[in-house]
């Protein structure tokens, strides 16, 4: 599914281990994309729940390429978006409740662009707020800790705006 590299702007979605490519979050999200003029795909990593298996997927099979590139990961689609950069090259980063610094899968991602933004719910009991933290500090990321619990759903409509608003940003860049 490589896509010609002559894309002008694109946004590659990645779903968590439990959701799936089309999923309400990235549904919903697609949707702002689509109305900011980006095309989308989302890959399907149903099949295993292995981050590193997706990351290889993403990079090796799917292996987007575009004028502008926006990377989006929701839990460990957060990891595999993150640790895609350094292959992928995309020109924004926009993570949820990133899944980042686990055992098993805790090395840091590299060659990640300036404009990251991530959301994270004060109520999320699957990925500790201290690793997003950590993540944002790291990386001179913007953190928006919202009230939700891990599904974020109860903040989709503050997301929705932080990603139009990062989409809007890049559409000026290019």
């Amino acid at each position: 599914m490589t896509l010609d590299a002559s894309t002008d702007r694109l946004v590659c979605f990645n779903h968590g281990k439990e959701s799936g490519p089309w999923g309400t979050k990235i549904s919903r999200l697609a949707e702002v994309a689509r109305a900011c003029g980006f095309a989308v795909i989302s890959p399907d990593y149903s099949h295993t729940h292995d981050p590193h298996s997706r990351l290889r997927q993403l990079t090796t099979e799917v292996r987007p390429r575009a004028q502008t590139l926006i990377l989006v990961g929701s839990s460990m689609g957060g990891y595999v978006a993150a640790h895609a950069c350094s292959a992928l090259k995309p020109q924004a980063l926009f993570l949820m409740a990133p899944a980042l610094y686990f055992e098993g899968w805790a090395e840091e991602p590299a060659d990640l662009p300036a404009d990251i933004e991530v959301v994270h719910g004060w109520g999320d009991d699957v990925v500790p707020l201290q690793n997003v933290q950590c993540f944002a500090a790291r990386h001179r990321a913007a953190l928006h800790v919202v009230e939700a619990d891990h599904g974020l759903s109860a903040a989709m409509d503050t997301i929705e705006i932080l990603f139009a608003q990062q989409l809007r940003r890049q559409q000026s860049a290019a």
